[in-house]
């Protein structure tokens, strides 16, 4: 399933404009959170956008809370992605490899094209901070679920 958008880019336009050579303030709380799709995530994932990707950055932010068990479906990024952990205990898995286990202060690279998914472990909320490239306006390529076995494989 292909769709330009990622949970990185709901809520873009509740971001002041840029303004070339003027900083602006994105205040905390201004921007209302979102519920992952359903068609996207298995359980309960929250989204708070952070920054949308403009003003000369083709990268978008957001902070993705996973409650325990809950994951992405595997997708791709046409211009990769970090996550940076910044609480809880997660899951990642690149296709065909094992899945791993991601804590606070760990840093995830998903290069662009690569097929992965992550997500919280089993008994442990985990929250990221998500920065996703865009490449020619899209910056996610979602595809199937990840079954129970997928998930469990660690």
């Amino acid at each position: 399933m292909n769709t330009p958008i990622l949970m990185l880019a709901l809520g873009a336009t509740a971001l002041p404009a840029a303004h070339a050579g003027q900083q602006t303030i994105a205040r905390a709380g201004e921007q209302a959170s979102q519920s992952g799709p359903e068609a996207y995530f298995t359980g309960r994932v929250r989204i708070d956008p952070v920054w949308p990707a403009e003003g000369g950055i083709p990268a978008s932010g957001g902070l993705v809370t996973f409650e325990p068990g809950a994951r992405s479906a595997w997708h791709t990024h046409p211009a990769g992605q970090r996550l940076v952990v910044s609480s809880g205990v997660g899951l990642v898995q690149e296709w065909g490899k094992p899945v791993q286990v991601i804590r606070p202060g760990d840093v995830v690279w998903c290069p662009p094209g690569v097929k992965h998914w992550h997500g919280a472990a089993l008994g442990i909320a985990m929250t990221h901070l998500a920065v996703t490239g865009t490449m020619d306006g899209r910056n996610v390529a979602w595809m199937e679920k990840v079954d129970d076995a997928q998930y469990n494989a660690h």
